[in-house]
């Protein structure tokens, strides 16, 4: 059983940036997509960014240029960087961990087994 910690939320003002993290607690596990998503209240959770099984990264539309994924195979950690924070940004992030083979692409929610509990970002001057 993986269990996903992120850390590094908070609030900042528009143009600044902030460094998600998501610590896994476990090792040696097969990763077919490792990814941040965000919801913010009322709206649908999507995809930011993620890492499929070759360790290309992706990214959505909306971040793409701004934010960052990246991943530390010896501390076991998920990285977003996000700069030049818009408030439209503003949501709860995750990190999210597929172990399994799926039918699911890697930016679909549905494929992720292992979830962490989230991390809010706010952005609001």
């Amino acid at each position: 059983q993986v269990q996903l910690a992120e850390s590094g939320g908070g609030s900042v003002q528009p143009g600044g940036s902030l460094r998600l993290s998501c610590e896994a607690s476990e090792y040696g596990y097969t990763t077919y997509c490792m990814a941040w998503f965000r919801q913010d209240s009322g709206k649908e959770r999507e995809e930011v960014a993620y890492i499929d099984s070759i360790g290309a990264p992706r990214y959505s539309d909306s971040v793409k240029g701004r934010f960052t994924i990246s991943q530390d195979n010896a501390e076991n950690t998920l990285y977003l960087q996000m700069n030049s924070l818009k408030p439209e940004d503003t949501a709860m992030y995750y990190c999210a961990v597929q172990t399994m083979s799926t039918a699911y692409p890697c930016l679909v929610d549905r494929g992720y087994n292992y979830w962490g509990q989230g991390t809010q970002v706010t952005v609001s001057s």
